[in-house]
């Protein structure tokens, strides 16, 4: 694959992953019982976004390596032709 693929390919599943990681530990105020007024009960408390966006990436990148690799094998390729 050309580099240009391997981006876009990188980001699709970048956002994949990061839509996979989003509910992880994430509890609601209604969870914790103290609801902010003028919120929704079900508003996360903390999202603990900074160490999501960091394992999205880490596995996004190992994700597009993976399918590098598979689409770079000539087993597979000679089964996809």
């Amino acid at each position: 694959m050309q580099l240009f693929t391997y981006a876009a390919v990188y980001f699709v599943v970048w956002w994949t992953v990061l839509f996979i990681t989003l509910p992880f530990g994430v509890r609601g105020q209604h969870e914790d019982g103290e609801v902010t007024d003028g919120t929704d009960p079900g508003a996360p408390v903390k999202a603990h976004l900074v160490p999501k966006l960091i394992a999205t990436t880490i596995l996004a990148a190992i994700v597009t390596v993976l399918i590098g690799i598979g689409m770079s094998n000539p087993w597979l390729q000679a089964y996809w032709s």
